[in-house]
């Protein structure tokens, strides 16, 4: 039976030409930095978001857990929004690795608002207090169905960071879904932030990987954390090269993704189950179904047609449109949801 993988662009396979790319890579020692590949690729993306360095890691998990290790001390605290990667979905990470703690914003649908920084940012002269170092945001904002900072707003936190001397860190793991969305240069972009994370392997469709951006001086040390939490890498020139074709060949086509999403949308708005659909603006689409409907129910019934989705907390399910989902997988889907 064909299937339909909604599920996440994180399912993405390479194609025949990424693959071509990959296999004729020059690789060295990373550890030792001889990894043409992987410096070529670093050195592209710390200057297409005007930073010094980057460093490339396995996953987004890994550079923001490395971010958040090299921008706090035990004891510090953290400021994020209550749904985000970093703290929902980072498997305790930041206490784990850090000892950090966190504060949660509510926010709007995944977004942090410029006015509620200044309310969680803690006293420094009481010590009943963990210190405010850092906060973290994430664009686009998964758990509020890809929607996008405006980026007026992110100008206005980078402001309030600056002045109160706190790190600000982008979770970037679909951050090329905002920037086609928005139309902001990346460099800056970039800018506002004191260091970045940006995933390869979701709408992009690289296999593997996701680089951390910064100064210099900062990655120099998010170098050393990458060393302790085991990422020290030797010939990954091969996985690298993945990254460097998505970054040079896919971004623009990321608006194709986005078309499709609002297609979904629709779809999904006219079945009987689902009682409304989040504002579709990137491509992720989640629908929020009917009261007493069980959402694992759904996805299962859905599966045994062949179209594949998760289940995306209760009376939820999402649908994700990536490189692999083609027109007539839109058509699949419309013929077979009902």
């Amino acid at each position: 039976m064909k299937k339909v993988d909604f599920r996440s662009d994180t399912v993405t396979k390479p194609s025949r030409e990424m693959r071509t790319f990959m296999a004729e890579a020059a690789v060295g020692d990373d550890v030792f930095g001889d990894d043409p590949t992987i410096n070529e690729l670093q050195n592209f993306a710390a200057d297409m978001f005007g930073k010094e360095a980057g460093l490339f890691c396995s996953s987004g998990t890994m550079t923001n857990q490395i971010a958040i290790n090299v921008h706090t001390q035990p004891g510090d605290e953290v400021i994020c929004h209550e749904e985000a990667h970093i703290y929902r979905y980072e498997g305790g990470g930041i206490a784990k690795n850090s000892g950090a703690s966190v504060r949660f914003i509510r926010g709007n649908q995944g977004r942090i608002n410029p006015d509620e920084i200044i309310d969680n940012i803690n006293p420094m002269d009481d010590p009943h207090y963990p210190r405010t170092a850092m906060v973290s945001i994430e664009d686009t904002a998964n758990r509020g169905g890809g929607l996008c900072y405006n980026f007026e707003d992110i100008k206005t936190i980078a402001e309030i960071c600056r002045r109160e001397k706190l790190i600000l860190h982008l979770d970037g793991a679909r951050v090329f879904n905002a920037l086609q969305v928005s139309g902001v240069d990346p460099k800056l972009y970039g800018e506002q932030f004191d260091t970045l994370s940006i995933c390869l392997s979701k709408g992009l469709g690289a296999p593997v990987g996701s680089l951390l951006l910064g100064s210099k001086l900062f990655i120099d040390k998010a170098r050393r954390v990458r060393k302790v939490f085991g990422g020290g890498m030797r010939q990954a020139g091969i996985i690298a090269a993945g990254g460097l074709f998505a970054l040079k060949n896919n971004i623009e086509r990321l608006k194709v993704d986005h078309d499709h999403a609002k297609r979904v949308g629709e779809i999904l708005s006219k079945q009987a189950w689902v009682d409304k659909v989040l504002p579709v603006q990137t491509n992720i689409v989640v629908g929020v179904l009917q009261p007493g409907i069980c959402e694992r129910t759904i996805v299962n019934q859905l599966a045994d047609r062949g179209i594949l989705c998760v289940p995306f907390g209760k009376g939820r399910v999402r649908f994700t449109t990536h490189l692999d989902i083609s027109m007539k997988d839109i058509e699949f889907l419309e013929k077979h949801i009902s």
